[in-house]
């Protein structure tokens, strides 16, 4: 594959280049806790976003997405916020060079394998493999997490999307055969070994397109802040919704007190989730998966009847542990647990469960936990 991308990049550039990786992620539980400095338990997947980079002349930024067919070209004072995926290279720029802006031209060809829209979090992967790219090409010295904090503002400054740090740290930080137990506020991060040989882990695409989750994502975070901001009347201490205990949230209006015990449960429904996979017991685990998704859709209200639908009908199936909506929500993937022995037959149950009552069948995915961003030709 990376002869292919070489090629590609001497076909439109004619130069040498160097390439570096950057995997989508998956997060078995911990859903929207990351902005409100909770817990989140992603781990990096074998779906990434390449990009092979070199120098030029043109005193220009050049950027190359043969598999979408779309090829843009930038001035070096162009860096300012852009519609489509372009933006996260400006605002990855803008964020990590010491002058805001290239000191020369560059080309770079994007390619990956990530399907966009489905909640793996392909734009964070794009924004670490330009980090990645960037920080080797001039030497910057920067660590995987101040990449990722970048990245982070990236989403924040340039895409309008107010997310948390999850989906650049599990990029970049991820570890074959590990998920990655991170606290949101301190930053420091645990590796929990996920070695259970006999599951797959399936991912199920509803073919919905969140259209409404950048607004609606930035409504829930403004509505958990409103939370807070509500409880440190009662109490000082209160920083964010990870200070909060049950007993607090009865002074709040019913849609915030709804957005914010969710936020409450789902991290300690990922701190009991993590003491369960160290000890084995991938059943207990999965039930608080199902919870974690009858909180998503009844109390954050991010679902939609499509995944509903196909948590509910993957629970009737064969050998599977558990299942959630995963990523901001409207659509997307659905995260599920299955005995590898029922793999095939689960695939092929929950796509005719699905296309008959949805008139399409969905995309089904198997991941392996791999690792995080890398350079593929230092």
């Amino acid at each position: 594959m990376m002869m292919d991308i070489e090629r590609q990049f001497q076909q439109y550039f004619g130069n040498q280049c160097r390439i570096t990786a950057a995997p989508g992620r998956v997060n078995l539980i911990g859903e929207h806790t990351d902005y409100n400095q909770g817990f989140v338990l992603p781990a990096a997947i074998d779906r990434n976003i390449h990009i092979a980079f070199a120098s030029n002349r043109d005193l220009k930024l050049n950027l190359v997405a043969p598999t979408l067919e779309e090829n843009f070209s930038f001035s070096l004072n162009e860096m300012c916020p852009v519609k489509g995926w372009p933006t996260y290279v400006l605002g990855m720029i803008h964020m990590i060079m010491p002058e805001k802006k290239l000191p020369h031209g560059m080309d770079f060809l994007i390619t990956g394998n990530i399907p966009v829209g489905a909640g793996m979090s392909s734009s964070a992967a794009l924004c670490s493999a330009i980090g990645l790219a960037l920080n080797d090409f001039f030497q910057l010295g920067l660590t995987k997490m101040e990449i990722a904090l970048a990245a982070q503002k990236t989403e924040h400054q340039y895409a309008g999307v107010r997310c948390g740090i999850m989906d650049p740290f599990a990029s970049l930080h991820g570890k074959a055969g590990h998920l990655m137990k991170l606290d949101c506020r301190s930053l420091e991060y645990e590796y929990i070994p996920f070695y259970f040989p006999d599951i797959r882990i399936i991912l199920v695409n509803s073919m919905v397109s969140h259209s409404l989750a950048s607004s609606e994502y930035n409504l829930r975070r403004q509505q958990c802040e409103k939370g807070v901001a509500i409880l440190q009347k009662y109490d000082s201490g209160v920083n964010s919704l990870r200070d909060l205990s049950p007993a607090l949230l009865d002074e709040m209006e019913e849609v915030v007190y709804r957005r914010c015990h969710f936020i409450v449960e789902e991290n300690q429904r990922l701190l009991m989730g993590c003491e369960h996979l160290k000890n084995g017991d991938l059943d207990s685990f999965g039930k608080l998966m199902y919870a974690s998704h009858a909180g998503l859709s009844s109390e954050y209200e991010v679902s939609c009847p499509e995944s509903d639908f196909l948590v509910e009908a993957i629970k009737g199936l064969k050998g599977v542990k558990g299942a959630r909506q995963m990523g901001g929500g409207f659509g997307g993937c659905i995260i599920t647990l299955v005995e590898f022995n029922e793999s095939e037959n689960f695939i092929r149950d929950i796509q005719s469960k699905y296309e008959t009552k949805y008139g399409k069948t969905p995309e089904c995915y198997v991941m392996n936990i791999s690792e995080g961003g890398h350079i593929i030709n230092p």
